[in-house]
């Protein structure tokens, strides 16, 4: 009797349920604890809550968490209920979620272990199966998704990840507002995320910015899918200075090739230190490196080029923004190096994209946070074969959703 109200009270039980047996097997190390229920009880029908009478039983099992070390299994026959209108149907069980082989106590303990580790540690941990803790993980984002209130989009950020190899890409849709994500594409063209934005369109009539890489897919959707969308559309600062910071080191190492032919070259191992900002100046030795900065090279044309388009971001009103970027763009089209050049044209074609940016104050910090996280995901898993398991890991760590069984909050 003390082991029937021990795991009446461990499974939080209430009537019509109770625990008919407890069944202890020393040899395997196992407790299966049978669940039953009072006679000649009314269930309520799973689709309109009618009390119903009981049609037949289907015999079920879960695994729960174990007792001193022994696997507990949970066993119960479960009533289906006859009703007059929904037909029979089978009712659910208070200690698990429909369509689950694991106790919602067992299923809330291996979702917050996997929030820190990797799947097959869990599925070594937990003695089960790796599909069964990737099944765990399904239904926790399956829940997540339907439990997420489809709430206003007011800063969306687009952005893409590595899925694979050979330029594998997906779409990342993140919510900057609240720091998650939305949703995840399964490639970056046009026609996909277009077919995003109409379907959530009622969630996006009130999106202030949309900020992205200079990626012409992604302009062309989010032009063709959202209202008055040049005014919205934010080309991120980091992308555009990653853009100058490449041309840069083209520059560095065209050049640092030519003087080495000639003899010497003073650029030698000052890659990274060209490719540093004023904000962050760990240089290895900055005199010295101030000092190439004064010396007669393109690679110094190219770096002041850099940095004073790094200046251009905290500008407060438009016309002296545009201005000032104008002016950057004209000594860019006569400073004579083909991939800063290359770079100007490409920031005069997008240029109302930063101007919106800059009055905007718009960062896609958030979503290249995210996408880092995503990366580390990817690499504790060893890489994702199914893009379906992509998604469904990126969602469980960074949707913002509610993961745990309903279940667990009646304990």
């Amino acid at each position: 009797m003390q082991d029937k109200k021990l795991y009446e009270k461990l499974l939080g039980l209430k009537a019509p349920w109770q625990v008919g047996k407890v069944d202890l097997q020393m040899q395997e190390s196992k407790v299966t604890v049978t669940l039953t229920h009072e006679p000649l009880t009314r269930f309520p029908c799973p689709m309109c809550g009618r009390k119903c009478t009981t049609h037949d039983h289907r015999h079920r099992q879960w695994r729960h968490l174990d007792t001193c070390g022994f696997i507990t299994m949970i066993e119960a026959d479960v009533p289906r209920v006859r009703c007059q209108e929904h037909g029979v149907l089978q009712i659910p069980v208070p200690w698990a979620e429909p369509g689950s082989g694991f106790t919602a106590l067992f299923e809330a303990l291996a979702i917050s272990w996997l929030k820190v580790s990797t799947i097959k540690a869990v599925s070594e941990r937990m003695k089960i199966s790796w599909d069964e803790v990737g099944g765990i993980m399904e239904r926790a984002v399956r829940r997540g998704l339907l439990r997420r209130e489809a709430c206003p989009i007011e800063e969306l950020a687009i952005d893409e990840t590595s899925f694979q190899k050979r330029h594998e890409y997906v779409t990342v849709l993140v919510d900057r507002k609240k720091g998650t994500v939305i949703d995840i594409l399964n490639d970056r063209k046009k026609a996909t995320l277009k077919t995003w934005l109409e379907t959530n369109k009622e969630q996006l009539k009130e999106v202030l910015s949309v900020s992205m890489d200079m990626w012409e897919p992604f302009i062309n959707a989010v032009k063709e899918g959202i209202d008055d969308a040049e005014r919205k559309i934010c080309f991120d600062r980091f992308h555009v200075a990653g853009h100058f910071g490449k041309a840069l080191d083209k520059v560095r190492a065209t050049e640092h090739r030519a003087l080495c032919l000639e003899g010497y070259s003073p650029l030698t191992k000052t890659k990274y230190d060209w490719l540093r900002t004023k904000a962050n100046d760990d240089y290895k030795d900055k005199r010295a490196f101030l000092r190439l900065t004064k010396l007669n090279l393109k690679t110094a044309r190219a770096w002041r080029i850099k940095e004073a388009a790094n200046g251009l971001w905290s500008y407060t009103y438009r016309g002296a923004a545009q201005r000032n970027w104008e002016t950057l763009l004209g000594w860019i089209a006569r400073c004579r190096l083909d991939p800063m050049k290359k770079v100007g044209k490409m920031v005069r074609y997008y240029l109302w994209g930063i101007l919106n940016t800059i009055m905007k104050r718009v960062t896609n910090a958030i979503a290249e946070s995210i996408n880092a996280t995503i990366q580390k995901i990817k690499a504790r898993a060893c890489g994702f074969r199914n893009r379906v398991r992509f998604r469904t890991a990126i969602l469980f760590h960074k949707g913002g959703l509610s993961l745990l069984p309903s279940g667990v909050l009646d304990y």
